[in-house]
């Protein structure tokens, strides 16, 4: 084993989804860094080429909308032999349980677990048939904690787990690695209504080891790691990238500690 290369993603081609911004972005960058040929896809094809050019020479633009018909297929097609797929893109709609409405609860699931669903399903089809890939989708720490207005989001990032699980169980025979990212809270447009409110911003940042939310960047190294030779051998994980979160959530310190 040559350790100087356990990063290096030399010879591989990746494609990022919700590459255009925020975690999407961060991870493009650092798939490229390692030297892996990068396909920023988004909805805002502005933002993947902005994404790419950070990225590099090696990175690319690509116009994806997951949420219309066919169009994980057709990237399938097009993008042709894929080594590592990455899905960040994801929604929220802040509500109560009795405040939903049905549309509302409709829109979260399709594009975060339905989507996923697709990509697993379309790139997945195609690695198992080379015998080989790394699949890492995102989920949250709402996969395992939730809070008042999370139902729809939190429903689905636990959902993903469960599908992540099970394709690993599929995929495994063929040599393909399927695993999860939990994100704490993090500096992204996502998140911009929670920045907006100084409270707000401060509670989150106290709920963590750490104490202060993360940058977008700080996720980049677990996609990097899963998606390289690092990680052969981890498959149906959820890697929590939380600042400790959920180590530590409801803590309670004692006086004079």
């Amino acid at each position: 084993m040559d350790y100087s290369k356990l990063f290096r993603l030399d010879g591989r081609s990746a494609v990022v989804f919700g590459g255009g911004s925020g975690i999407g972005r961060e991870a493009a960058r650092a798939l490229a860094g390692q030297g892996a040929s990068v396909t920023c896809a988004d909805r805002d094809l502005a933002a993947a080429g902005e994404a790419a050019t950070l990225a590099g020479e090696n990175a690319r633009a690509y116009h994806l909308d997951l949420l219309e018909p066919g169009a994980v297929e057709r990237a399938a097609s097009e993008l042709g032999d894929t080594d590592i797929v990455v899905l960040t893109a994801a929604t929220n709609v802040r509500k109560r349980l009795l405040d939903y409405t049905r549309e509302e609860f409709d829109s979260v699931l399709a594009l975060n677990l339905g989507a996923t669903f697709d990509v697993l399903r379309a790139f997945g089809a195609g690695m198992v048939e080379r015998g080989r890939g790394s699949i890492v989708v995102f989920s949250s720490i709402r996969s395992l904690t939730v809070e008042p207005g999370q139902s729809a989001y939190a429903a689905t990032k636990a959902g993903i787990v469960q599908l992540v699980r099970t394709a690993a169980a599929e995929f495994g025979p063929a040599g393909v690695r399927v695993n999860a990212v939990a994100p704490g809270v993090v500096e992204t447009p996502l998140t911009e209504q929670i920045k907006a409110d100084p409270d707000w911003y401060q509670a989150y940042a106290d709920k963590s080891a750490l104490g202060r939310w993360a940058g977008a960047e700080e996720l980049a190294g677990a996609v990097a790691y899963l998606a390289s030779d690092a990680a052969s051998y981890v498959t149906g994980s959820v890697l929590f990238v939380d600042g400790g979160w959920t180590a530590v959530d409801g803590r309670y310190v004692p006086p004079g500690s």
